[in-house]
């Protein structure tokens, strides 16, 4: 089986087809399906999804990077409200991103600091999102990490000096679609990451891997990302799928039982 580990599938780019799109991706084994949250607006539909398909897809509680503004006390208020009523497997999506916007910088690192203490507090992994903010999070890091502290650097895109940082904190990496685009050079890293600290993801409806670039992203392609990963580290996909669900439930900690 397949762990899909990070896939945004409550937005509306599914609501025509939500049901058959999930059940592609049950037809081709991805069993289970992580749904990191985005912001305030996302939370009812996200939490609904999960409710509709108990034992395939679980929910995390988070405020995405991008979604910080000025009112992101407010914004971080009301997900707390829900993570105190809710059962979730993370906190999720949190971090910075400097790659759209750097005006709330600022805010965006009080927003991570925030959900680093959740996290802390509840014994749950953090799912981090980098872009062009290793620098940032890593300083961060190294003054809030420890044993206390696990999780995944989601959708993992740095170079091997970034790499070695984000496992020495003890964190999984988490590889999607990007390990298939021709010029990305990431089967390099990929290839550097230890079996036993790899997670795979789509991130969709964004970054579908080959041949499906360019399109809506769906869980079902978790298979072509498995077979880039095989194909670099020299194992079948199964085996792939293997570990990766493995180490989903290790961070995670899921038991199977969840998944029966």
């Amino acid at each position: 089986m397949f762990t899909d580990t990070h896939a945004h599938l409550y937005l509306k780019t599914f609501d025509g087809d939500r049901d058959r799109m999930i059940r592609r991706a049950l037809d081709r084994d991805v069993t289970r399906i992580f749904l990191p949250n985005i912001d305030t607006g996302t939370l009812d539909d996200m939490l609904a999804l999960a409710d509709t398909y108990p034992g395939s897809c679980f929910p995390m509680m988070g405020l995405h990077p991008t979604s910080v503004r000025e009112n992101y006390l407010s914004d971080l208020g009301e997900i707390r409200n829900f993570l105190d009523r809710k059962d979730v497997i993370a906190i999720g999506e949190t971090g910075i991103d400097l790659y759209w916007d750097k005006t709330y910088l600022s805010q965006q690192v009080e927003s991570f600091r925030t959900q680093i203490s959740w996290a802390r507090e509840r014994g749950l992994p953090l799912v981090i999102h980098a872009r062009e903010s290793f620098s940032e999070i890593f300083q961060i890091l190294d003054q809030t990490a420890g044993r206390n502290l696990r999780g995944v650097f989601h959708s993992f895109t740095g170079n091997l000096e970034e790499l070695e940082k984000a496992l020495s904190y003890g964190f999984m990496i988490g590889i999607n679609g990007i390990v298939t685009f021709k010029n990305s050079g990431l089967d390099r890293i990929v290839s550097e990451i230890p079996l036993d600290r790899l997670l795979l993801e789509t991130d969709a409806p964004f970054l579908a891997p080959v041949p499906y670039r360019g399109k809506r992203n769906e869980s079902s392609y978790l298979l072509e990302v498995a077979l880039k990963v095989a194909e670099i580290h020299q194992l079948t996909h199964e085996e792939i799928g293997r570990i990766t669900t493995r180490n989903a439930e290790d961070l995670f900690r899921i038991n199977r039982d969840h998944f029966s």
